[in-house]
């Protein structure tokens, strides 16, 4: 189950992990007085959809003026927004969040999966924050950083520094960076997760370590033990077959094409 970017960075923040002022609205009205609230010369506008690539699909719009906030606003709520992750139709925008800008020194990727090859809990780390971190892995892999955690222990201060020393942060980041990661892993591990990406985290100028994006991914088969996390669903984000088919314990997966295939395998119906 994904949850959109604002719900990710309140439990970002929950766990001690900084991340922009922000506010969600779904009415454009909102917007000047919320950007006279928070002040400022620098607003990003941001549409909320269960895709990634929202840059690229033009959801995510940098604002200098508080008109242009408003103008950004009403352009996104009500749209549909196709991103590289979506299909033709695209996705509708029902919110958008309006967050402060960012002085930015540095962009990093930071990331946790389970990694079905070790078994274990396993932390991404990059320099090459900011950009498809599938493109990083294809053409320069050396940039990612992989730890993964014993499954028997858990996440160290020690393997947080470790992360930080690889992605060569000065020695004066490493506190936040660690109150960071273990937040991160904290999610992952309380609330059952399959991925949490923050990218980019960014480092500012003023030596702060920011969440300016978040991602997260829940296992659908735990989440009768996270009832605030069922909460946090958004149907209309969802497919409406793969919806019906979940109402009855039933997995489906939308392809495109008109042919269908009922195996005793996810692997074998993938592969079929």
């Amino acid at each position: 189950m994904h949850i959109h970017e604002y719900q990710a960075k309140e439990l970002f923040k929950q766990n001690g992990i900084q991340v922009p002022d922000l506010k969600v609205i779904s009415d454009s009205s909102e917007a000047k007085s919320y950007c006279e609230k928070l002040g400022g010369n620098l607003w990003a506008v941001k549409a909320q959809v269960h895709a990634g690539g929202r840059g690229k699909g033009g959801g995510v719009i940098v604002c200098d003026s508080i008109e242009k906030v408003f103008q950004a606003s009403e352009k996104l709520l009500g749209s549909k927004l196709i991103t590289p992750q979506t299909d033709e139709n695209g996705l509708a925008v029902n919110q958008v969040i309006i967050e402060s800008g960012q002085d930015i020194c540095k962009e990093l990727y930071l990331g946790l999966l389970v990694d079905r090859s070790t078994s274990c809990i396993t932390v991404l780390a990059s320099t090459e924050g900011g950009v498809d971190i599938e493109q990083v892995a294809s053409e320069t892999p050396e940039k990612i950083i992989k730890h993964a955690i014993d499954p028997l222990g858990k996440l160290s201060d020690k393997e947080c520094i470790d992360i930080a020393k690889k992605l060569k942060l000065d020695a004066v980041l490493y506190e936040q960076f660690t109150e960071t990661l273990l937040g991160l892993y904290s999610i992952f591990t309380d609330k059952d997760a399959n991925l949490i990406e923050i990218n980019p985290l960014i480092i500012t100028n003023q030596n702060t370590v920011v969440a300016l994006d978040g991602k997260i991914d829940f296992d659908d088969n735990a989440l009768y033990r996270n009832e605030d996390i069922i909460e946090l669903r958004d149907i209309t984000q969802e497919d409406e077959k793969e919806m019906m088919a979940s109402e009855y314990q039933l997995n489906y997966i939308s392809l495109d094409g008109s042919v269908g295939c009922m195996v005793n395998g996810a692997g074998l119906a993938m592969a079929t």
